[in-house]
């Protein structure tokens, strides 16, 4: 039997077809979309495939526990390389493919590039891989954020460490010879004179494994009491500390982040025994205190997770939380009213990832803890408080 529609019925039909696919993208537009530029290979892999692991692993704990007001948060990325081109094209590839509020970045050169649109855009907040000094500042780059303290405020905390251990202490100066490097030399400078330390010598190299005995003549002549690292992973790191252990120098070592994950010292436990530096988290194996988050992880990866992993998945909690305020004050996901919602957490409960409630008064989270590593443990152990500089 063949079926006539009258044009009523076949134009009800066509608008019910109409309906039904506006309801789907209507549905598909209550996604809150995350997305990122993330480094899943190059030289900066290591780090970026535990970020995603990080934000990854968050945002499915959000998702199973209902999203945000009903409303799941979609994950969108693409590996970069940590090419700044490249990150480039995935951003603007994948904004123009989903409506994305927030957003991961692999490096401060993408930071930096992408700000202009940003800008522009005005619906997107980013935080990413990045602690260069250059972002804190909310007048030029007032949608993006740190997930912790800046290189500069890494330095800082240092600072205050050695001040009060060490009163008056002579201190050495390392970096590498790039911007990562130089990033916070000045400022490291400027608050130890404020805090009555003095900086008795400044040494640059190339950020790799290289020869290190002249530098190694002048840290040496300088006899500082502690050698600060900064803009190394971990070469030429070991090869310093190694050479000056054997002239005898009885300087502390001490480096910031990227120096800090527990399972690169593996292969040179006996030199780094001792070796000192800032962690903005908890480690992945500290059980110090009540940490609900880090028990978490621990269920759903038993195996030790990097810094990096702690890096990805407390920035996406960030990033959530913004949105969450946002929607909670009903108002719309602009990056101006996101920002503004991240900027009003004051005294956050990380879950423990971090060991005291934390604040976001401007573009990062300043605060972190002194970390020493034992060599015959493998692991890194607290030596200090939590230091916030919002209360300096």
């Amino acid at each position: 039997m063949t079926l006539k529609l009258s044009r009523r019925s076949a134009i009800m039909v066509a608008l019910a077809g109409t309906v039904t696919f506006g309801s789907y993208g209507a549905a598909r537009a209550q996604d809150i979309v995350l997305g990122g530029s993330i480094p899943m290979t190059g030289v900066f892999a290591f780090a970026g495939v535990a970020i995603n692991n990080g934000i990854t692993d968050y945002l499915k704990i959000v998702n199973d526990a209902g999203g945000i007001h009903g409303r799941k948060i979609k994950y969108v990325f693409e590996d970069t390389a940590y090419k700044v081109d490249t990150s480039v094209a995935v951003f603007n590839k994948l904004t123009s493919q989903e409506k994305i509020s927030l957003y991961y970045g692999d490096s401060t050169a993408f930071a930096k590039t992408i700000n202009a649109e940003l800008l522009r855009r005005a619906n997107i907040i980013m935080a990413g891989a990045s602690f260069a000094s250059e972002l804190n500042n909310p007048k030029e780059y007032p949608y993006q954020f740190i997930a912790g303290p800046d290189y500069t405020e890494m330095t800082g905390i240092l600072l205050e460490y050695i001040a009060k251990t060490t009163p008056k202490a002579k201190i050495a100066l390392v970096n590498s010879d790039t911007e990562f490097g130089r990033d916070p030399v000045a400022g490291t400078e400027k608050r130890a004179k404020e805090l009555g330390l003095t900086v008795v010598e400044k040494i640059v190299t190339p950020p790799t494994s290289v020869d290190v005995s002249t530098e190694v003549l002048k840290l040496r002549r300088a006899d500082p009491d502690y050698v600060i690292f900064h803009g190394y992973i971990l070469a030429p790191l070991p090869e310093f500390m190694s050479q000056a252990k054997q002239l005898g120098l009885k300087a502390k070592f001490m480096g910031t982040f990227w120096s800090m994950d527990n399972n690169i010292w593996a292969k040179s436990a006996d030199v780094a025994d001792g070796f000192m530096g800032v962690m903005p988290y908890r480690y992945y194996f500290d059980t110090e205190g009540k940490s609900p988050m880090l028990d978490q992880i621990r269920k759903m990866r038993p195996d030790y997770q990097s810094t990096g992993y702690i890096q990805g998945f407390l920035t996406a909690m960030l990033l959530v939380e913004a949105a969450k305020r946002t929607l909670a004050d009903k108002k719309e996901l602009t990056a101006q009213n996101m920002k503004a919602a991240l900027n009003s957490i004051k005294d956050f409960d990380t879950g423990g990832l971090i060991g005291v409630p934390i604040s976001i008064p401007g573009n990062t989270l300043p605060v972190g803890r002194v970390y020493q590593y034992d060599g015959k443990e493998q692991r890194m152990k607290p030596v200090s408080d939590w230091i916030d500089l919002t209360k300096k």
